[in-house]
């Protein structure tokens, strides 16, 4: 009886991931426009679609999240870098209660847009499933790069894709 629900679970699980990867966000497609409050108070809210004609670095990101320790600080020096040439950086915080991403960014300030989203709804529509990923958007408001995930030495492979980007 267990070897019949192991194997059903397993047949479950192979479906449901086909299936979610059947319904991925995918480069080579248009990025899903959302809107958001931002993370901080008296700031307003923020669509993805005003920043059209813009290269973005669309990144989701927690407090609890190992990698972001790593990527957050990196992803904001390339801000600093690049924002005069028309680079965006949006880091989407998925923290519930948002006080914990708020805790984060008191020792990791950033200078880059932070919208908040604890419902979920926009890692849903973008069908992240792991911390952090991140999603380089063209001018035209196209997937160029999905990026699961954060590595040393992550960082040059990712400022040459936007290099490249910025320089069409």
């Amino acid at each position: 009886m267990n070897r019949t629900i192991s194997i059903r679970l397993a047949v479950f699980t192979l479906g449901f991931s086909l299936l979610s990867t059947a319904l991925a966000v995918e480069e080579g497609e248009q990025a899903p426009d959302f809107t958001l409050t931002s993370i901080h108070e008296n700031q307003p809210d923020f669509t993805l679609s005003q920043l059209r004609g813009k290269v973005v670095y669309l990144d989701f990101w927690a407090s609890w999240c190992a990698p972001c320790l790593l990527s957050l600080p990196l992803y904001n020096e390339l801000y600093e870098k690049y924002r005069d040439r028309g680079l965006e950086i949006v880091g989407i915080n998925i923290d519930d209660p948002i006080e914990d991403g708020l805790d984060f960014l008191l020792d990791t300030p950033l200078d880059f847009t932070i919208p908040a989203d604890p419902d979920g709804e926009t890692p849903t529509l973008y069908d992240v499933y792991g911390m952090p990923t991140s999603y380089l958007i063209d001018q035209q408001g196209v997937i160029r790069l999905v990026h699961e995930g954060f590595r040393e030495g992550d960082i040059e492979m990712i400022e040459q894709q936007i290099n490249a980007l910025l320089d069409q």
